[in-house]
């Protein structure tokens, strides 16, 4: 059977590149998870997810889950169950939760990192542990005492797990239009009455009680997104009674085929308030913040794996003869494919890209770590900015981009590809929601024009233009880098103008916003992406010579030669504007 090797070195590689020891020697809280203890930790996470649960991925996939009709009752695929136990008895879901209610108190950063080799390998699995984690978030920042003794400890533990109930049936992405209720029953609590669609692990046999972040309007909430309430809703009440609250079917979907996506019925379930009255977003936001970087995650995660299977497909797959007569092999009818030119722009397209982008995804992390720990406060403002702006890029990036390199893993395999014989075709299937799922990728979009971009007079992208700045002179002084750093430099210089064309546009007009945000996301992402690169170049300048250091500087050669310039093509995107979108007849769409 295909291995899937979790990519350690290079996750280690990103960590001292960002700074991760030093963060940790500034943090006495976190003081003994220095770097070698660090990985050692997650060298044993890789070790359960790669010999555990990935053999359990594509069975999963194809055996699904069932539903009984009559009693609500969700049965996870074979090993599931025995899977999870292990999980929670390794503690690897409190992995990096507060040790006062059972976690194992590690830097934020080693959860997110290892949730990529989580997902690349059981993504249906990892959606479980996913969502309780938010619903702990939301809980550590916005529950009473009462709350946080009651429920925290068990959801850490992963005796519980959670959820958060958004969706319903005329409300996806406008949540203003939910109409589920919460009644006042006298003694703190409320009852609740509604239907929630689309929630992720809803109903399942993995844990004894699951608990919903429930959104819902009290009687006297103000119309639209101010009116709407947080409740924290358990399918069982304390003392083991069914609290009214049930799966009342499974989405039948394209991907994810062993993650429960349920309708769930609330027919007068109890609930308690979390957070303030009218102010339920609050508590939910911070689940979705947390969850929008794991979705970018899952865009790297699953385009890691659908390269491993490329790439090992592709050293043993010979077609046809090389175009250059000094690369075809003698004694042989066909060539290996790798050295057809096109082959290998598949293959370094996807590294290329994804190695940046885990870059990206240690940076944010780390940066979380200091907005939650650090003791000087300007430094935690700084990261609050920093992941502020870069929380819609990776969750709109990683996942398109996430998307389009599992499918030119695909294509690199050709016919096999598209086949159960490999798993390139699940990964491509269960990759896709991610562009959809805690928020569109067009609404991170909205965000980062219409929310991020304003925020403090432009501080956010200001304050990083100038670390980009700073890392491209410096870049420019070391001579295998230079040419590296003009090309960054010249997009950077792109980039400030169409910042400033577009803001000018929207202070006029809104919808040139709509027409034009999406592409002028992917080129701050893509910019980004090169800053990442020029990063990881100055920290290997100081290295000895190793297969890493020259690996390192081919790929980002490809990416600063092959990618970058995809940059300028999302500019003139922007350009373009609103009227050939807006001025078309939809009678003749």
């Amino acid at each position: 059977m295909l291995k899937y090797t979790p990519p350690l070195d290079d996750i280690r590689f990103n960590l001292e590149v960002f700074g991760y020891p030093a963060l940790i020697a500034a943090l006495p809280k976190l003081a003994d998870f220095d770097l070698d203890t660090a990985m050692a930790l997650l060298g044993e996470y890789s070790n359960y997810c790669a010999n555990v649960l990935y053999p359990l991925n594509q069975k999963a996939d194809q055996q699904g889950l069932h539903f009984d009709g009559a009693t609500g009752a969700v049965t996870t695929p074979d090993g599931f169950k025995e899977a999870y136990k292990g999980w929670v008895d390794a503690g690897f879901g409190g992995l990096a939760h507060s040790a006062e209610h059972g976690g194992g108190g590690a830097p934020f950063t080693l959860a997110v990192l290892g949730s990529e080799i989580l997902i690349a390998c059981n993504k249906s699995f990892s959606m479980c542990p996913g969502l309780t984690t938010g619903l702990i978030d939301a809980l550590e920042a916005h529950g009473t005492d009462e709350q946080k003794h009651r429920f925290l400890g068990k959801l850490i533990t992963g005796e519980w797990s959670g959820t958060m109930c958004l969706t319903e049936p005329q409300c996806g992405t406008d949540l203003g239009l939910l109409t589920t209720r919460a009644e006042p029953r006298g003694d703190g609590s409320y009852t609740l009455r509604g239907t929630k669609i689309w929630i992720t692990f809803g109903e399942h046999d993995l844990t004894e009680n699951i608990v919903h972040l429930v959104l819902a309007r009290l009687p006297d909430a103000p119309p639209g997104i101010k009116g709407i309430s947080a409740f924290l809703v358990p399918k069982l009440l304390d003392d083991g009674s069914f609290n009214h609250i049930s799966c009342g079917g499974l989405e039948h979907k394209m991907g994810i085929h062993a993650s429960p996506t349920c309708v769930i019925n609330i027919d007068g379930a109890q609930g308690w308030m979390l957070g303030e009255a009218h102010k339920g977003m609050r508590s939910m936001f911070v689940m979705m913040n947390a969850a929008r970087l794991n979705v970018g995650i899952e865009g790297v995660a699953l385009a890691e794996a659908a390269y491993q299977a490329a790439l090992t497909f592709a050293k043993d797959r010979r077609q046809s003869r090389s175009l250059n007569p000094a690369r075809q092999e003698a004694g042989q009818a066909a060539d290996n494919i790798l050295v057809h030119p096109d082959v290998r722009r598949m293959l370094l397209n996807i590294k290329a890209t994804n190695e940046a982008l885990r870059g990206l995804v240690a940076m944010i992390a780390l940066a979380y770590d200091t907005m939650l720990h650090h003791p000087d406060a300007a430094e935690r403002a700084a990261a609050e900015d920093r992941v502020a702006l870069m929380t819609p890029i990776i969750k709109s990036f990683g996942s398109e981009r996430g998307f389009l390199n599992v499918s030119e893993a695909m294509q690199v395999m050709g016919g096999a590809g598209f086949t159960t014989d490999w798993p390139v075709e699940q990964h491509l299937r269960d990759v896709r929601i991610a562009m959809i799922y805690e928020g569109t990728n067009h609404i991170q979009a909205l965000d980062l024009v219409g929310r991020k971009l304003p925020l403090g007079g432009g501080r956010l992208l200001q304050q990083f233009a100038a670390e980009v700045t700073a890392t491209i002179e410096q870049a420019s002084a070391v001579p295998s880098l230079a040419a590296y750093a003009q090309a960054l430099g010249k997009e950077a210089g792109r980039l400030t103008n169409t910042t400033m064309e577009l803001m000018g546009k929207a202070m006029a007009d809104a919808e040139e916003v709509g027409a034009a945000a999406s592409n002028y996301l992917n080129q701050v992402a893509i910019n980004t992406l090169g800053y990442v690169w020029l990063k990881q170049l100055l920290y290997l300048e100081g290295q000895p010579d190793s297969a890493q250091k020259r690996g390192k500087h081919q790929t980002a050669r490809w990416f600063f030669e092959g990618v970058l310039p995809e940059a300028a093509l999302y500019a003139k995107r922007v350009s373009v504007g609103k009227a050939p979108l807006m001025d078309a007849d939809v009678d003749l769409l």
